[in-house]
């Protein structure tokens, strides 16, 4: 229904104006439906009868905007009410997905890290962690990312409704972006910040241990000699436009001079012995346990990146364009939330006896729901039945390090079968 609301939005086009089993809602189910195999693969058991190369013409043909107009549409039509002390979380952070390799694309990038060049483009989303659905995302080339102004673009293109709370990790804390989240209506903050020589100079005079505490001060954009007789300021540099084909990054500052910012700053011992420190919004009625609890959850947004890119199969793209890789961003987006969605309403059940607690094996449930998805008049019910049989052991407290490795483009003929 959501597929068939976008196309109906985006309204008819002339190219599609000819006969085709390959109608516009025809190709968005099949990459919605998708998996990591080749095209021809996931054509036969579509049981649709045209070559990989009648697609990509046919995909070339439509906008990425009707991809991201059916993930909007979808999500608008599900409820997701999960919350923490009423407040809705949503987390933000930002991954790349790799292309082939076409340096004259815009997604190309190269530099003195990577001389021969790779392409990417940037997604920065926004997570529901509670919810475990994605709600939002801005698609940049990696070479023009701006996190920060992602961000911001989400939350003027948002109206939130209920309680919210924006959970973000170190690269966020901006200015600029505290002043929107603090003019944003129904909308809070919580952004780990640097603590370092480097932090917020606000935030380098506090002592290194546990504390929770107000600082307040104005943002100001000029020098004068009765700024200057004000202490509690800070001084925001914002440089005259560049000149045109200038390298030089400017600073972006919405508002006017002698703006006031006011917000709690939170430290924490974590396992390690180490602090980490926050900036919040939350009123006093969270604690500094709650505070240590929300910025814990952040790692759900780590957590579903991974599932995006090898669950779903973003890994595995099936074009070599920038709007194509747009596509199946949003494409997976939209699996993502299905499979989730229905995860949620499946019944598992408990064993008698034994340790653990089990719940739905997510990587078999988006198997499933795309099965359903890729099959005429499926069975819902038979769908839910199968998700529920396969499960796997809740095992809280477990912990691995982190494996940061350069991974590339996987090439079109050395996929494997699956």
């Amino acid at each position: 229904y959501a597929i068939r609301t976008a196309v109906a939005q985006c309204g008819k086009s002339r190219n599609f104006s000819r006969k085709s089993s390959l109608t516009r809602e025809t190709i968005i189910r099949l990459l919605v439906g998708a998996e990591g195999g080749s095209l021809d693969k996931i054509l036969h058991t579509a049981g649709i009868k045209v070559t990989a190369s009648a697609v990509s013409q046919r995909r070339a043909q439509i906008n990425p905007a009707v991809f991201r107009a059916a993930f909007t549409s979808f999500n608008s039509d599900c409820t997701d009410n999960a919350s923490f002390h009423g407040y809705r979380v949503l987390s933000v952070d930002g991954t790349t997905v790799n292309l082939p390799r076409n340096p004259a694309s815009p997604s190309f990038v190269c530099n003195d890290g990577i001389p021969k060049g790779v392409n990417q483009l940037h997604a920065t989303p926004l997570y529901d962690i509670l919810s475990r659905t994605f709600t939002d995302i801005v698609i940049q080339p990696e070479s023009k990312k701006n996190e920060i102004g992602a961000l911001i673009t989400m939350l003027q293109r948002n109206a939130f409704d209920r309680k919210t709370l924006i959970v973000a990790d170190r690269g966020f804390e901006s200015y600029n972006l505290t002043a929107h989240l603090l003019e944003k209506p129904n909308t809070d903050f919580l952004i780990r910040v640097k603590q370092s020589h480097s932090a917020m100079r606000e935030v380098a005079k506090l002592p290194m241990l546990e504390l929770d505490c107000d600082i307040l001060f104005s943002i100001c954009t000029t020098q004068k000699k009765t700024d200057k007789e004000n202490q509690n300021y800070v001084f925001l540099q914002v440089p005259k436009k560049s000149k045109p084909g200038s390298t030089t990054r400017r600073g972006r500052w919405d508002f006017g001079n002698y703006y006031p910012m006011r917000f709690r700053i939170c430290r924490f011992q974590i396992d390690s012995g180490e602090f980490e420190t926050v900036a919040t919004s939350l009123p006093r009625s969270f604690s500094l346990e709650d505070i240590k609890t929300l910025y814990h959850l952040r790692w759900g947004i780590e957590t579903s990146f991974r599932d995006l890119k090898y669950t779903l199969g973003l890994v595995n793209l099936h074009g070599k364009s920038d709007s194509f890789a747009e596509q199946e961003i949003y494409s997976s987006l939209t699996a993502f939330n299905f499979a989730s969605r229905v995860c949620r309403e499946v019944v598992v059940r408990q064993p008698t006896e034994g340790i653990y607690a089990y719940k739905v094996n997510f990587k078999m449930a988006v198997a499933l729901c795309k099965e359903y998805i890729r099959t005429p008049k499926a069975d819902s019910d038979k769908l839910m039945e199968n998700i529920a049989r396969y499960t796997v052991p809740i095992r809280p407290g477990r912990q691995d390090q982190r494996d940061l490795r350069v991974k590339g483009f996987p090439g079109f003929v050395y996929r494997v079968a699956a």
